[in-house]
């Protein structure tokens, strides 16, 4: 049970941290995640988007429309269907990505400070088990069901 606390206590720190410090560049609301997840990969649809952070397609729309009305990013129609949009990062979002890259960075530096190098791997190895693990329920739960406890 604490394990968990702990990580949500970390996550809700860094995510705090970065909508303040964000918040001169005009993101907020874990914005930056969306605009470094399009400039790392452009030409991402939005549902393949949603599925990476982990938020319905609802609360990505949201967002994606909000980094849209900022000239962060731009929708463009796939050549193969029209219908799909692929979102892109615009010259305005290429030049505020390398900002929140630092950002990144330096929180991770912060987080590991004291950790050995093997550590930080094992901490890693670790927590993308227990993140493989959530997913599964988060699959499960999303598509309707209700986990039995």
């Amino acid at each position: 049970m604490e394990l968990l606390r702990e990580i949500g206590m970390i996550a809700r720190s860094l995510d705090s941290i970065s909508n303040i410090e964000f918040k001169e560049i005009d993101l907020s609301k874990g914005q930056y995640l969306y605009l470094a997840r399009i400039c790392e990969h452009p030409g991402i649809i939005q549902e393949k988007l949603a599925e990476m952070i982990k938020v319905d397609r609802t609360t990505a729309a949201r967002a994606i429309m909000k980094l849209e009305e900022k000239r962060l990013i731009e929708k463009r129609d796939a050549q193969d269907n029209r219908r799909i949009k692929k979102l892109f990062p615009t010259e305005k979002g290429l030049e505020i990505y390398p900002y929140i890259m630092r950002e990144h960075a330096h929180s991770n530096s912060v987080a590991l400070e004291g950790f050995s190098e093997d550590e930080a791997d094992i901490l890693l190895r670790l927590l993308r088990r227990v993140r493989t693990n959530v997913e599964k329920d988060w699959e499960y739960v999303k598509k309707g069901n209700q986990r039995s406890y």
